[in-house]
């Protein structure tokens, strides 16, 4: 039996899924399914902080699919807000109800691959269905006004270069990359960006040394993100555009794309991507 806590019966329901290019997700159930309704749904909850109540719901209509299985469609309008979306099985009608965490079966996920290789209108929209650690199937989503694709890291024994592209807005006079010490007080170190002549494509060259100076002790990580510049405000005023890498069917990359480490004078500095796939650096004092 299962229940709204995150049980599950004896057997598993399983959900095939397909995206295309614009963020629609068809889900399909695989027979047997089990369902004891006659109006299915599938219910979309966006995962809760801990100790928090959930806030966030979509259901979708189940339908036969012509070929004795279910389907549902998850379409790009309304977007997503930012977060993990679990994937259930509502079998009787109402809610609350009988909710049964939803299995993955087979992800077709060609559409996201090549991701980078299109201009993403604002407010940038990412959808990725994954399988989660504990073999579930669930939705992680992105939406931000804008963001700055990472298209290459080039990264030295004394630098990283970072090339990257802005989705959503495009670059003005006088933009500026910020490093920003998390749970610094607002500590911030300034780079200049090289940006094309289309006003989107951009790059920029990180000194390590510049990190490890009076690093002291501990740990220290820098968020990075770049400043456009609207028309209206000037590039310190402007809200930042956190840089990273969401086009394509990488849900969680931290543990995946893993970059160098450099050993500069007493410290180790290493780029990395964060939870949210957002590019980071680590800043951590040597050992011997």
């Amino acid at each position: 039996m299962t229940t709204q806590s995150g049980a599950t019966h004896d057997t598993p329901v399983r959900a095939d899924c397909t995206i295309d290019t614009d963020g629609r997700i068809a889900f399909t159930l695989r027979p047997p399914a089990a369902v004891g309704s006659a109006s299915p749904r599938l219910l979309l909850r966006l995962r809760p902080k801990k100790g928090q109540p959930e806030k966030a719901l979509r259901h979708l209509d189940l339908e036969p699919s012509g070929d004795g299985r279910l389907r549902a469609v998850l379409e790009p309008s309304p977007a997503l807000a930012e977060g993990r979306w679990d994937v259930y099985l509502l079998s009787e009608p109402g809610e609350p109800g009988e909710r049964r965490r939803v299995r993955p079966g087979l992800r077709d996920l060609r559409a996201l691959v090549d991701g980078q290789s299109r201009d993403w209108p604002a407010p940038v929209a990412v959808r990725v269905p994954y399988a989660t650690k504990d073999g579930y199937l669930a939705v992680r989503a992105w939406l931000r006004r804008a963001h700055a694709e990472v298209e290459g890291v080039e990264v030295t024994d004394r630098s990283m270069t970072v090339r990257a592209r802005l989705h959503g807005t495009t670059f003005a006079e006088e933009a500026a990359v910020r490093l920003r010490l998390r749970g610094g007080d607002g500590v911030v170190r300034t780079l200049s960006p090289r940006v094309a002549s289309d006003g989107r494509g951009f790059s920029f060259t990180m000194d390590y040394g510049e990190l490890a100076t009076d690093h002291g002790t501990g740990n220290r990580v820098w968020d990075l993100s770049v400043q456009p510049q609207t028309q209206a405000q000037s590039a310190a005023d402007a809200p930042g555009v956190r840089i990273g890498r969401l086009f394509d069917d990488v849900a969680d990359r931290k543990e995946i794309y893993v970059h160098p480490a450099a050993v500069v004078g007493h410290v180790v500095v290493r780029p990395y991507y964060t939870v949210d796939n957002d590019l980071s650096v680590e800043v951590t004092a040597a050992t011997a």
